[in-house]
């Protein structure tokens, strides 16, 4: 029995939509407005100095990405505040949730693109992408429209959805570096429909489309060779466990929507779904392709990671599977959805992930755990007098001996932040972890100026501004001296020290 796609909008199309809208205003657009994080000030940094800033010298992968020619483009006609560099993002993530459905309903079930569509919304990785000002959007949006148009071309064998494939592919690459295991995907699924005989494609067409992107990607190829040499300068975790590998390919997710689907078949004793032919699901070109955009990526960079000593393994970088994730899903319930029931099934998982999943304890949930804007207005308040020293440790890995120096440029990659999140005072640029040169500095600085001002703050990541405050506090200077922790700031830390005198001052007014 072929399915059929039935495309009526009642009973479900108008509850499904309202719950879709709902869960695009509370999941992607509340947090616009919050705090950068860090990597979002570099990307504001790049975007206002240009990518040939001297100060990339120390990380020139940074400005390397197709991304911030389009934040330029977001900044000069929207402006530089957190929701107008961030809306290119959101809007990406909604093309790309276009290509999601639209595979979904090719690959596993014409009535299966609502629930891939909330599966996707159920994953807080691909709804961070979509308020973040950084290239993770773009990416995942390139990769479901390369995806799609690869599934077009082995269906049609039209030359131009081969074309805006190869488009697709040449650009992925050029969004981010950390991209590559993605060609994976691409290849093991034309692979698998030449196998299978799914495709009217010939093997020479296939060969000679897969040549040419190959020739376009040769020039970033190189570059990703030539940086490769310096990759343990920015490495800022730690190797990958197994266990890591398991939540990151979020096994749990889709095995509970495999068997949710069979109970609730069970329980209203629904009759067995009819299995797609020809192109559905029980194609196993398809389930390939679901299987490889769901476990390419994550895999290459745990072995990665593992081979070179060089950890790669962070969520930000593995984001691009997380679609992989939703079809997953979508492709483990579909044994036991019957066609009729996929739209309400599909309207019940939007109405949980809107309740469960919406941080309603607050108004405006954040973006992201670093709130340097609330930091900075707190030093502000505490430092009105611009000579109170404020200590500002670099946020990035790379602000260290031999590249960081004592009175090191705040105009600068290193400290981009200080470019959105200035607070007042007198700056004092400190390195991202401490090294003996930096304690020389740090002594020097604390016995000429820091003791004799009779109050200074630290403003920081908490990883840095926690180190320096037990060092600080331990100075023979310094004793007798209370610190204090206004906040919560998420992992950004501002620290008070006072003097005695001080102290009593404040005590008596």
């Amino acid at each position: 029995m072929k399915c059929t796609d039935t495309t009526r909008w009642r009973p479900w199309g108008l509850p499904l939509a309202a719950t879709f809208v709902l869960c695009l205003a509370r999941f992607w657009v509340t947090p616009l407005f919050s705090s950068y994080w860090v990597d979002e000030m570099a990307t504001l940094f790049v975007v206002r100095h240009g990518a040939s800033h001297p100060s990339f010298a120390v990380a020139p992968q940074v400005p390397q990405s197709l991304y911030y020619a389009l934040a330029a483009v977001a900044g000069r006609f929207l402006g530089y505040g957190e929701a107008a560099l961030r809306i290119p993002s959101l809007l990406l993530m909604g093309v790309a949730l276009f290509f999601i459905a639209r595979l979904a309903a090719r690959l596993i079930h014409p009535q299966a693109a609502w629930f891939a569509v909330f599966g996707c919304l159920s994953l807080r990785g691909f709804n961070y992408q979509a308020a973040d000002a950084r290239p993770y959007a773009l990416g995942t949006c390139v990769a479901a429209a390369g995806v799609w148009f690869l599934v077009r071309w082995l269906d049609g064998a039209r030359w131009r959805d081969a074309a805006l494939f190869v488009v697709c592919g040449a650009l992925l690459w050029r969004v981010h570096l950390i991209y590559w295991p993605f060609y994976l995907v691409f290849t093991a699924y034309a692979v698998a429909r030449l196998a299978f005989r799914e495709t009217g494609v010939t093997w020479r067409r296939v060969l000679v489309v897969f040549a040419v992107l190959g020739l376009t990607l040769v020039p970033v190829a190189w570059n990703a060779v030539a940086l490769l040499g310096e990759a343990r300068r920015h490495v800022i975790t730690g190797l990958p466990t197994l266990r890591n590998l398991v939540l990151a390919v979020k096994v749990g997710f889709v095995a509970t929507c495999g068997v949710a689907a069979f109970l609730l078949r069970r329980a209203f004793r629904a009759r067995r779904p009819e299995p797609c032919d020809g192109t559905g699901l029980a194609s196993p070109a398809s389930l390939i392709l679901i299987g490889a955009w769901w476990l390419c990526q994550p895999l290459s960079l745990f072995l990665f990671s593992w081979a070179t000593g060089n950890s790669v393994f962070l969520g930000r970088y593995i984001g691009v599977a997380l679609p992989g994730v939703a079809l997953a899903a979508a492709a483990a319930a579909a044994p036991f959805v019957a066609e009729a029931h996929w739209k309400p099934v599909a309207l019940a998982f939007g109405l949980g992930v809107l309740l469960l999943l919406g941080d309603w304890k607050h108004a405006w949930p954040r973006h992201d755990i670093s709130d340097w804007r609330a930091a900075a207005r707190t030093v502000n308040a505490m430092a009105a007098d611009p000579a109170t020293p404020v200590i500002v440790p670099s946020p990035f890995i790379e602000a260290r001996p031999p590249v960081w120096r004592a009175g090191y440029p705040l105009c600068s990659f290193l400290y981009s932040h200080l470019e959105v999140y200035r607070p007042q005072g007198t700056l004092y640029p400190f390195p991202f972890e401490s090294s003996p040169q930096a304690e020389r500095y740090a002594a020097g600085l604390s016995q000429r100026t820091l003791a004799p001002a009779g109050r200074f703050l630290i403003y920081g990541s908490d990883r840095s501004a926690g180190f320096w405050r037990k060092w600080l506090a331990a100075r023979p200077e310094l004793a007798g001296w209370r610190s204090s922790r206004p906040g919560p700031f998420g992992d950004v830390d501002v620290i008070v020290f006072e003097s005695p005198a001080t102290c009593a001052m404040h005590a008596g007014n």
